[in-house]
């Protein structure tokens, strides 16, 4: 059945963004934090509120191959295999299927065949090993476990799998997960005989960032050539294999040089209710091993601009508060460091860090409104920076919070010459609401002292009419923004429209049928 057309798809052969009709898989989408567009089906159909510039949960991190239906109660696999439990089912098709972020697809378009039936073997006893077996089994799969010591280590694991040693384990499977230190990996070549022809999945980590010259999977790959190595699971832990759902991440980055052997894990983990997200060859496992190392990635950028904000206001401060009395007057104010200059510099940080949460908007709306188009890129600083706000608008919430405990150090009659109204809320309308309050108050505070020539230390304006530069900016275009005649056109740029280009849409008649009376008209 066709799908309802409406003003706004760019995408050749599309008809336009439109509402999804029963039997269309298909889902145009553009990414949050660019202008750009992609499509992950045959057919366009709009999304909104949480799910919004999210591909559909039948495909792929990159948003083109469909996975088939692995829910249909009833029905065989396509191999033949038996269905798996309604528990791993509710699993593999619930929140954890939804893919999370998008990457590069595995390969094409061919489809993934579902996984769940097969046998799958496990070398270790460890923490993630006893995890990885109960979340396999919960998925559907038989699961061999190979242990030095199976009599000892098979009350760890549960009673649907099958624990035996390494040797007989590895005869009873063609994919292995490897669940040992890099340390222990000679201590198989032992299986070297048995592990010919095997895919050989390495989930070890490394303890510190290229500790090594070589990857964990490489190092894996070199004692064993003639298996495929695929590295996996490595930043999923084994609580978030315990805990199901809605707890930990839900990729699992994926790297190897044999596409078959990638596409075989990936059909497991999709199975498991992961989201596989394919990164390449071989020569990208050491990135992987190095990304769970990695503290708070997405807040370097924040933080060091917070401590570059922190650092200039102090100085600044400093400079007036402390530096300017001990020259001019003799008068030692050092006792006002601790407490009242780190409490004026506070606010000023907090302040001007909520105006830089909308700022990048500002910037891209400008952007596209010069441009006439949302299908240009926005250039890599401003695409990097709209993807920090939500930091930005956290570390501006904890300087106001420090700023409010801070005023409560201070002797009542003076803190409330430095309260400043300030938040960073998620709603953007209630933050942009709040950087309004914000400078008013600061306006209503300083108006008289602008004009106080005392005011001026050294030359040196007040603290806080720096501090007023961004924000006004900000809402000053904000105000323009508003205008009917920009806001219209933003709209409809935002919508789809292009400026200089003509695109026909076909639209149903009004007796609501899609097979005959359709009309058309040019945007």
């Amino acid at each position: 059945m066709p799908c309802r057309a409406k003003p706004g798809c760019a995408v050749p052969g599309h008809t336009g963004l439109s509402q999804a009709e029963p039997g269309c898989a298909g889902l145009c989408h553009a990414e949050p934090s660019r202008a750009g567009l992609r499509c992950a089906g045959p057919c366009p159909a709009e999304r909104s509120g949480a799910d919004a510039g999210r591909p559909p949960a039948g495909t792929w991190a990159g948003g083109r191959s469909p996975r088939p239906d692995i829910t249909a109660p009833g029905l065989p696999l396509p191999d033949g295999s038996a269905r798996p439990p309604a528990a791993a089912q509710r699993m593999s098709g619930g929140d954890m299927a939804k893919p999370l972020l998008g990457h590069q697809s595995m390969e094409g378009d061919p489809s993934i065949t579902p996984a769940a039936g097969r046998t799958i073997g496990v070398l270790g006893s460890g923490d993630f090993a006893r995890s990885l077996a109960i979340r396999l089994v919960c998925s559907g799969f038989k699961v061999v476990v190979g242990s030095r010591n199976p009599k000892r280590k098979a009350g760890l694991f549960p009673s649907a799998a099958e624990v035996t040693f390494q040797a007989d384990a590895v005869k009873k499977t063609d994919v292995i997960f490897v669940a040992v230190f890099r340390e222990h990996y000679s201590t198989l070549c032992d299986l070297a005989d048995v592990l010919v022809g095997k895919i050989l999945v390495d989930v070890s980590n490394n303890t510190e960032i290229n500790h090594h010259k070589e990857s964990n999977a490489e190092y894996l790959a070199s004692l064993f050539p003639a298996c495929t190595v695929v590295k996996g699971f490595n930043m999923v832990s084994a609580w978030t294999l315990q805990s199901g759902a809605r707890d930990g991440n839900k990729q699992v980055l994926i790297c190897s040089n044999n596409q078959e052997a990638k596409r075989t894990v990936a059909e497991i983990a999709q199975v498991m209710g992961f989201t596989p997200v394919d990164m390449g060859c071989m020569s990208s496992a050491c990135e992987i091993e190095n990304i769970p190392l990695r503290l708070l990635p997405a807040w370097k950028i924040p933080i060091f601009l917070a401590l570059g904000l922190f650092l200039c206001f102090f100085t600044y401060n400093l400079i007036r508060q402390v530096i300017h009395p001990y020259i001019r007057e003799q008068k030692n104010k050092l006792y006002k460091i601790p407490i009242e200059v780190v409490n004026t510099t506070l606010p000023c940080v907090a302040y001007v860090m909520l105006s830089l949460v909308y700022l990048p908007g500002v910037l891209a709306a400008c952007s596209q409104l010069y441009y006439g188009t949302k299908y240009r890129r926005f250039p890599d600083w401003l695409d990097q920076w709209l993807q920090h706000r939500k930091q930005i608008g956290l570390l501006s919430f904890f300087c106001a919070a420090l700023h409010a405990v801070y005023s409560l150090c201070l002797p009542m009659r003076r803190s409330h010459r430095y309260q400043l109204i300030e938040t960073a809320v998620k709603q953007s309308t209630l933050g942009f609401i709040a950087l309004v309050i914000s400078t008013l108050h600061t306006l209503t505070y300083g108006w008289s002292r602008a004009f106080d020539e005392n005011q001026y230390k050294f030359y040196l304006p007040p603290t806080y009419t720096l501090t007023l530069l961004v924000p006004c900016t900000v809402i000053l275009a904000k105000v323009i923004f508003s205008l009917p005649c920009i806001q219209q056109r933003l709209l409809r740029i935002r919508r789809g429209w292009e400026k200089g280009r003509y695109v026909k849409f076909v639209l149903p008649s009004a007796t609501g049928e899609y097979s005959s009376g359709e009309t058309s008209s040019n945007v």
